[in-house]
């Protein structure tokens, strides 16, 4: 045998004994009802060897000498191991959610906030088991343990809620439910109370520009909330919640299966304040007494390749606030309706072809009393989105459509204004759009998502693009690296957003009643997840960018006794920092701690200054514990609040300082889990921090001092809540 022919010999034998490690392992994941899950990670432990699985659920990976466990980690799961045996070339893995041990059900490996390692975008989602560690009566109250969303009270009297995400206003965060843009306008200054906690199945929080598909908003990122869909929730469940501030509140959901292919549900909410609280003594309300009726009816439709989906959301509320003895109320009266249609086909599965459809349309009015000033508004909105994707080549897929947005305002001012004792204003906004968005995914180590959509604002008579790009690499499954950079517009609706500050006696100065805003956002991330001792360490460090080419400034520096609202003329950006560490420390045991460093400059006057009553930092700890067979579980968090600036104080006459300083902010809850029901009882801000003086003379309601809109930190102290869940 010549050498040519012992090499070719040798090649050829070690090919035949290392075969088995070329051998591909087939298999499915799936849920217990056998739903397939989508986009699981799949890798054989202590390796770099992986995989993910299709939209059938299916995978393939390679073989290996070098492990015999895959680890197998989904968005919606924390990793499970499966021990293969090499002969095995065919696995079916089932992720269970839950399971029942001693009486008890028990939540299987699910995580309760989630952040994404298959998105492009920076996503986390705040599950329901999440929303159940504190007292999630709506949506407002959904942020309390989580490092990235603020919520805090708009004023003193109302009980006005708004959120901050990337150090800014919630106004330039695109509310959503179930993927179509809601809450928007009227529905602004209160719309975070209008859906219970309950209600909501999970909670995405998207940072950065989002997905052009959705329109050319969501400037520092997005919100959705899905409700509970009738297909999967439990038959029947009830939540029951008071409190010793004397709020009561009531809800019941429950699903009926018509046949196998359509499905309904029914939610309904009822809540009401009964105890007037005044712990401060100075005659007003520390918190509005909130009466709310809310119901949802939901549809659903499914045969072969034909998904349908019908919504109907009613809510009635009354707000009740002001002084408890004297002649200044506060009364804020809503109604408001929704209804929702989303249909999607499936073209071609082995394309991941489809087509979409959502139509949505709502209507609101506002009827709001603030001593002597009044605001009545009214809305009328419609939304269209026509959705089309495929995969046009192996790892490239296309998403193109066109989407329309009508919103019709009505509104009435009367003594709002310094020249006019009544005002009336309006405007009819419609905006049609174009939209593609291109997706190239190589083996998800690398992911590009370009979007580009044009838009015509007919109100406006204006033609804007909106360009946006997300790029995710990860050399390694543990590491996830993201790069986003995009423009988004808002239309600002002066009076609708801001009527909350009619509970002040400033007067409004404005140049205009509607206006166009428009930003750029770029931002960086990077998810390190560390294996120790064999658990796993989430790092999360990222850092945003905003700058606004053209912004509604509202100025409350230039006059203490005035709203002056007009044009950007210099600059306005913001810098945003966030570090975030996550880890199961020993069985039962979680925490997540975070630190936020954030700077917002507006030039307000011609001199660019520091956004008021924005916190330059932020600091989160959260803990939970579950003791075995999650009988009991025990939470804790601390909110660390830094300090910030105050709007300008009168030279001659002031009345609040410059600043604010830092404070801290504790809740706990305790549960008791049983087989199918739950009770627990917690404390908000258990040390009874408050502002001190929230209301500016507050002795004197119709006087030119009085201002209720200076705040920064909770009114209202200590509240201890109990509630009883019970499901079937």
């Amino acid at each position: 045998m010549n050498i040519t022919n012992k090499i070719q010999f040798t090649i050829i034998t070690l090919l035949l004994i290392h075969s088995p490690l070329l051998a591909q392992i087939k298999g499915k994941v799936q849920t217990t009802d056998k739903t397939p899950v989508i986009g699981a990670y799949i890798n054989w432990q202590g390796t770099n060897i992986a995989t993910t699985t299709n939209s059938e659920g299916f995978f393939s990976i390679s073989a290996t000498e070098l492990s015999d466990t895959l680890l197998i980690s989904s968005v919606e799961y924390a990793t499970i191991k499966q021990y293969v045996n090499k002969n095995e070339t065919d696995l079916t893995i089932t992720l269970s959610e839950s399971y029942d041990l001693e009486g008890v059900t028990v939540t299987a490996g699910k995580k309760s906030t989630l952040n994404d390692r298959i998105s492009v975008q920076s996503i986390q989602k705040i599950t329901s088991s999440e929303l159940k560690r504190a007292a999630c009566c709506n949506l407002s109250e959904s942020f309390e343990t989580n490092p990235s969303v603020d919520v805090s009270y708009s004023d003193a009297a109302t009980g006005a809620k708004q959120i901050k995400l990337l150090g800014l206003s919630g106004l330039y965060v695109q509310l959503m439910t179930e993927q179509a843009p809601n809450l928007k306008g009227i529905a602004t200054p209160y719309g975070l109370g209008y859906i219970p906690g309950p209600f909501m199945e999970s909670i995405q929080i998207t940072k950065g520009a989002g997905s052009v598909v959705n329109g050319y908003e969501a400037i520092t990122g997005q919100i959705n909330v899905e409700y509970k869909k009738p297909q999967n929730a439990d038959k029947l469940s009830v939540n029951l919640f008071v409190s010793d501030a004397g709020r009561v509140e009531a809800n019941a959901d429950g699903v009926f299966k018509i046949n196998d292919y359509l499905y309904t549900g029914i939610l309904l909410h009822a809540s009401d304040e009964l105890l007037e609280q005044d712990r401060n003594g100075d005659n007003f309300h520390d918190m509005p007494m909130v009466r709310q009726f809310n119901g949802i009816n939901r549809w659903y439709y499914k045969r072969d390749n034909f998904i349908s989906q019908l919504l109907l959301h009613g809510i009635s509320e009354r707000r009740m606030g002001g002084q408890l003895k004297g002649d200044y109320h506060i009364h804020i009266d809503t109604k408001r309706y929704d209804a929702f249609w989303k249909n999607g086909y499936i073209l071609n599965n082995d394309r991941d072809m489809s087509i979409g459809l959502i139509l949505k349309g709502s209507w609101q009015e506002l009827d709001a009393l603030y001593g002597l000033r009044r605001y009545n508004g009214k809305q009328f909105s419609l939304y269209t989105n026509l959705i089309f994707q495929t995969e046009i080549a192996p790892k490239h897929k296309i998403s193109t459509g066109i989407s329309t947005s009508y919103d019709n305002f009505a509104e009435n001012l009367t003594k709002v204004l310094s020249l006019q004792e009544y005002k009336n204003v309006g405007k009819s906004e419609l905006l049609s759009g174009v939209f593609a968005e291109y997706t190239y995914n190589l083996d998800d180590k690398f992911v590009l998502l370009a979007g580009i959509r044009g838009d015509y604002n007919a109100y406006f008579d204006r033609l804007v693009a909106t360009p946006r790009l997300h790029l995710k690499y990860s050399p390694i499954y543990n590491i996830n690296l993201r790069a986003s950079v995009g423009k988004g517009y808002r239309s600002a609706n002066i009076f609708a957003e801001n009527n909350y500050m009619l509970a002040s006696n400033r007067t409004f100065q404005t140049d205009f009643d509607y206006y166009l805003e428009s930003a750029w956002n770029g931002g960086l991330s990077g998810m390190f997840h560390i294996p120790i001792a064999r658990r796993e360490l989430t790092l999360i460090a990222e850092y945003f960018y905003t700058r606004f080419d053209k912004q509604a400034v509202i100025d409350l520096d230039r006059n203490t006794h005035e709203v002056n609202i007009y044009a950007l003329g210099g600059r306005s950006f913001s810098h945003n920092f966030q570090i975030e560490a996550s880890m199961e420390l020993f069985t039962g045991f979680s925490f997540t701690a975070a630190h936020r460093i954030t700077d917002v400059q507006q030039s307000v006057g011609g001199v660019l200054s520091e956004k008021p009553f924005t916190n330059r930092w932020k600091s989160l700890l959260t803990m939970s514990y579950f003791t075995k067979f999650r009988k009991w579980q025990f939470d804790y968090t601390i909110q660390a609040n830094g300090g910030g600036r105050l709007t300008l104080p009168d030279k001659a006459l002031p009345l609040w300082d410059k600043e604010f300083k830092p404070y801290l902010i504790n809740n706990a809850q305790i549960t008791r889990n049983f087989k199918n029901w739950s009770i627990y009882i917690g404390g908000e801000n258990l040390f009874n921090y408050t502002q001190s003086n929230p209301i500016i003379d507050v002795t004197n309601p119709f006087s030119a001092n009085f201002d209720a809109t200076m705040i920064y930190a909770p009114t209202h102290g200590r509240k201890i809540y109990a509630g009883f869940r019970w499901n079937l």
